[in-house]
């Protein structure tokens, strides 16, 4: 058998297409990865490995195969997003374990691209925490799993961080690829507002949520993104260096920096200097209601998702955060304080093209049963270790995180780089250079 379990999408897809490999033999070997390891990990609630292996058996037979992107590619898909003829259930007991009629439209580009579904991935209930476990399961960081994968997609950034299939299918509402990305080691890119379909939950909470891809390179994000946006975002336009803002500061007053986070940003900004970029440092002028802003979307949100469901299904700190925001949904949905953060931030890009921020504050917190716990203890988790990424949402803006450093552990670092409206195409650029000027490990040695 050759290795096909742990190389990247492109090699994969290329020689499928070329007749070195067919759908089958790769999906088979990312199957039997996957039952080896996922045990010790938690990336999946549900494996198909019957209906997958059928799957490849018709990719291979397309007559089109010499054309597919994603020939033959495994792929695992969060479980909020529709897979025909599997259940949704979104991390809870609450929603029904009936099958899905059809496609989410993501899944369906996927696989008409050529992609082979292998599995749905672990979320936190309702997609609402920066850890992901539950009653379905506890995903585990690939690079330390004595840690959390992060969350809310963090069983598909663990599905990828392991090798048990190079590209996972993700989405983001306050950081939810961002942050699992983070600690796994991974690139992931949350694209700018109606860049790729979203259709998640009831709402997308109020627009704030996109989906994107989980990889383990640069060109696997871009690949990826390209079959999701149905041709991906335009090019950029050559014009000279960009203006980049470095900024350790937190988005959340109170929130300090570790320092292997920190040193991501520095040794960030030294490539992206010696590629020819303008880096200088210079902070946002993040508002002080900031914080108030994001926690009544955030729990708004919730509340939206969780109205048609048995709340005595529900797990403690879920029902809180949805009765907390249950006041604030038409406020949230009125759009008027994503509006004035737009407003506030938009002089600040006008000065600056990027901006280049820590990934995260310090690492995840322990695996364990955090939907066990209280709703406080879990606020103050997440928004200690993951304050950077919740700004971007509420403005609808792209904003990409690749990795760079590492911790003492050996675990990943990552920075995180934000882009006005359109500008999708100048982050996976900048993104392409610090892969280029310092590579990382794609995989956890995880054996």
């Amino acid at each position: 058998m050759t290795d096909w379990a742990g190389r990247t999408a492109a090699e994969i897809a290329a020689a499928v297409r070329e007749g070195r490999a067919t759908p089958r033999e790769v999906v088979a070997e990312h199957l039997a990865r996957i039952e080896r390891l996922d045990g010790r990990v938690g990336a999946f609630r549900a494996v198909r490995a019957e209906a997958a292996l059928a799957e490849a058996d018709e990719v291979g037979a397309r007559g089109d195969l010499g054309e597919l992107p994603l020939a033959g590619v495994p792929v695992a898909v969060k479980d909020n997003l529709a897979v025909r003829g599997e259940s949704v259930r979104v991390g809870s007991a609450a929603t029904p374990d009936t099958p899905a009629g059809a496609d989410h439209v993501t899944v369906a580009r996927l696989r008409a691209a050529g992609a082979v579904v292998v599995g749905l991935t672990n979320v936190p209930e309702l997609c609402v925490f920066g850890t992901t476990e539950g009653v379905h399961g506890t995903a585990r960081n690939p690079w330390d799993p004595a840690r959390s994968a992060g969350g809310s997609s963090g069983g598909s950034a663990a599905a990828v961080a392991a090798g048990m299939v190079p590209l996972a299918l993700g989405n983001d509402g306050m950081g939810s690829l961002r942050i699992p990305a983070a600690n796994c080691g991974l690139v992931t890119i949350k694209p700018g507002h109606g860049v790729v379909p979203a259709g998640i939950g009831d709402g997308d909470w109020f627009g704030m949520c996109e989906n994107g891809p989980l990889a383990t390179t640069v060109a696997d994000t871009r690949l990826m993104l390209a079959v999701l946006a149905d041709g991906g975002p335009a090019p950029r336009e050559e014009s000279g260096a960009l203006r980049i803002a470095a900024s350790l500061r937190s988005p959340l007053a109170g929130v300090t920096v570790s320092r292997p986070y920190a040193d991501a940003v520095r040794e960030a900004a030294g490539v992206l200097m010696r590629a020819g970029q303008q880096v200088r440092r210079a902070d946002p002028p993040y508002p002080a209601s900031l914080g108030v802003t994001a926690l009544t979307h955030w729990t708004a949100g919730t509340s939206v998702d969780a109205r048609d469901l048995d709340r005595r299904l529900l797990a403690r700190r879920t029902r809180v955060h949805a009765a907390l925001g249950r006041p604030f949904v038409r406020t949230a949905a009125s759009g008027t304080g994503r509006r004035a953060l737009r407003e506030r931030l938009e002089p600040f890009f006008a000065e600056y093209d990027v901006l280049l921020t820590p990934a995260l504050a310090r690492r995840s917190p322990e695996a364990g049963p955090w939907h066990e716990r209280g709703w406080l203890r879990n606020i103050v988790a997440d928004s200690a270790y993951s304050p950077f990424t919740p700004p971007w949402n509420l403005t609808g803006w792209p904003a990409l995180t690749v990795p760079v450093g590492a911790l003492p552990s050996g675990a990943p670092t990552a920075v995180q780089l934000v882009g006005r409206p359109g500008s999708e195409a100048a982050l996976l650029e900048l993104a392409e250079r610090i892969e280029a000027l310092r590579p990382w490990r794609r995989t956890a040695p995880l054996g």
